[in-house]
């Protein structure tokens, strides 16, 4: 199990002192060889996760405009995320134009999503795609996924898709062992220690 220590910040000033990793793990090379470059930053307030991911892709696609619509279809990062307690997991995703998606889940079908006030407890920034670069931020309240303070571990996965990009990709951080992509898999999260 891939393992990552998020460190406490006051907020976004002090970037620089973020955990920084690489979504870059290739699942199912043989289908989809496709590897965008794919950072991310992480790190914690005593109140939300701070999160942001920087792109850099061929051909990014950005057509869902709908809050809970199907982001994955476009140029699209995501983080899975849960307490190791919970059966639950909740999925953040968006496109590369902000359009998120979120839910609280048991499984891939088993969801129910944001409301458009959830949606407004997170906040969300996006420096639009040029010659194929762009990035996102979030700020990931813990009452967002059911926690009253925040914890010392959450288990989590981070992603980079584009179902129907150009050249449709599937990249994660921790790996996932399935004979197809499939990102709804808690089993193969790996773990945050918040530090």
């Amino acid at each position: 199990m891939k393992s990552l220590v998020v460190p406490e910040v006051s907020g976004w000033e002090q970037i620089g002192e973020f955990a920084s990793d690489k979504v870059a793990t290739l699942n199912w090379p043989g289908e989809f060889p496709y590897a965008p470059q794919v950072e991310f930053s992480i790190a914690h307030t005593p109140k939300s996760l701070l999160l942001e991911f920087r792109v850099v892709e061929q051909d990014a696609r950005a057509v869902c405009k709908t809050p809970n619509g199907p982001v994955w279809e476009d140029s699209c990062v995501e983080f899975f995320v849960k307490d190791p307690e919970s059966e639950y997991y909740y999925n953040f995703e968006t496109n590369s134009i902000c359009t998120p998606l979120v839910g609280c889940r048991k499984s891939r079908h088993d969801c129910v999503h944001f409301t458009p006030e959830q949606h407004a407890t997170i906040k969300r920034s996006c420096h639009l795609p040029e010659n194929g670069r762009w990035s996102t931020r979030m700020e990931i309240p813990f009452a967002s996924i059911g926690l009253e303070q925040c914890p010392k571990t959450l288990r989590a996965n981070f992603y980079k898709c584009g179902d129907k990009t150009a050249v449709a990709h599937f990249l994660s951080w921790s790996p996932i062992d399935t004979p197809s992509p499939d990102f709804h898999r808690p089993e193969f999260f790996g773990e945050l220690i918040l530090a």
